[in-house]
């Protein structure tokens, strides 16, 4: 196979003195993440979601061969930012991917834009690019921040639940999804708490809910945040009924166990649903890497798929960078969330569900779907993308 990757961190990425420039035989793929610290399991995710897609392809796109740079932004946006101009001016790179953080993200978004180089995020969404920050050469295979949360905030308004006490990390992510679960939640509001973004600690903030005696909790604390918070969560006794979009899921589950078991997630994809194309590809990465993936994993695989159909597109010929990004608009290729389509600021319109964790036959945790909340939802921001 001539697949190839690596990957570095932000103090090897910038110790160069000439650009190194792509060869004519190689497409390159700049692909950032976080890979280091409590959060490094979701960029490991992406990594190996990302990695068994190309292997698929045999390494190539449209007979050429492919490498895929991963850069580790340490969930630090200064660190995004170097990273996304090394692989822009030194990797000279032809495609960037990637990006958990949607602070990071922030960082990055302008170099992006300015760079005209396509940019594919597998994860985060932040208002800002998908409303007036929206540009061509800026798509995504994950979610607008908000619309998961969205789903929720449907989910418990229907379910006519009612005080729910709010709580997610004080940075753009956060905001966003506190934001779109009240879009459509409309019933009282405990409260609405933000904690710091390196908090390790939150027995104060369960002292304040057992004051509060909520109907429920609906909370976002993504990777090792969201394993830091449920299990100090279950050890304080408190036993309202905890909803969550990305917190109890496949990044978090195995290190959660009993903690995680009977919480209630919302997404656009579980390793449970009943799609074809989604079926094989949990089949190919639990035997290549011998656990299950989560969304995260779904949406690099995702993204590699894009890529591949703007290079089918133009036969190879990258020169044509309009029509790439008009051939990956097209959304000509078999995704494991099914068929969906882009808005007009090129964010999926697709379904997203309610999961519920639950113990499998194995004694692992995981989560199953509950039901369909919202099909085909479209984000609350494009109507401000100028894009149409």
């Amino acid at each position: 196979m001539n697949m190839k990757s690596r990957i570095f961190g932000a103090t090897l990425a910038l110790c160069f003195s000439a650009p190194v420039f792509a060869q004519a035989n190689k497409i390159k793929i700049g692909f950032i993440t976080t890979l280091s610290g409590p959060s490094g399991v979701m960029g490991k995710h992406m990594q190996d979601g990302a990695n068994l897609a190309l292997a698929e392809l045999g390494g190539k796109m449209s007979g050429t061969e492919v490498e895929i740079i991963y850069g580790d932004d340490q969930l630090k946006p200064d660190v995004g930012r170097q990273l996304t101009e090394t692989m822009l001016k030194r990797d000279n790179v032809d495609f960037m991917a990637g990006v958990i953080f949607s602070n990071v993200m922030m960082a990055m978004h302008q170099p992006l834009v300015r760079s005209g180089k396509i940019f594919v995020s597998t994860s985060a969404g932040p208002s800002q690019i998908a409303g007036k920050g929206c540009a061509a050469n800026l798509f995504s295979t994950a979610w607008q921040n908000d619309q998961a949360p969205e789903a929720m905030g449907k989910f418990l308004e229907d379910q006519k639940v009612a005080n729910v006490y709010l709580m997610a990390p004080n940075y753009t992510a956060g905001k966003d999804m506190i934001e779109g679960f009240k879009r459509f939640y409309k019933g009282k509001i405990a409260a609405e708490v933000y904690t710091k973004l390196d908090q390790s600690d939150y027995q104060a903030e369960f002292t304040q809910i057992r004051a509060a005696n909520p109907g429920a909790i609906f909370m976002f604390y993504p990777g090792g945040l969201g394993v830091q918070m449920l299990k100090q969560y279950a050890q304080s006794g408190l036993k309202v009924p905890i909803y969550t979009s990305f917190t109890a899921n496949e990044t978090t589950l195995p290190a959660l166990g009993e903690a995680g078991n009977g919480i209630y997630d919302s997404g656009f994809w579980s390793p449970d649903l009943k799609i074809a194309k989604s079926e094989t590809f949990v089949a190919a990465f639990k035997a290549k890497y011998g656990y299950l993936p989560s969304d995260y994993a779904a949406s690099s695989y995702d993204a590699i798929g894009l890529i591949n159909s703007g290079v089918k597109g133009v036969k190879g010929d990258l020169s044509k960078q309009d029509a790439v990004m008009a051939a990956m608009r097209k959304v000509d290729f078999e995704s494991v969330r099914g068929p969906f389509k882009f808005n007009v600021n090129q964010f999926p319109i697709q379904n997203y569900y309610v999961f519920k964790v639950e113990k499998a036959a194995d004694g692992t945790y995981v989560r199953k779907t509950v039901k369909t909340v919202m099909p085909e939802h479209k984000d609350a921001y494009f109507a401000e993308c100028a894009m149409k």
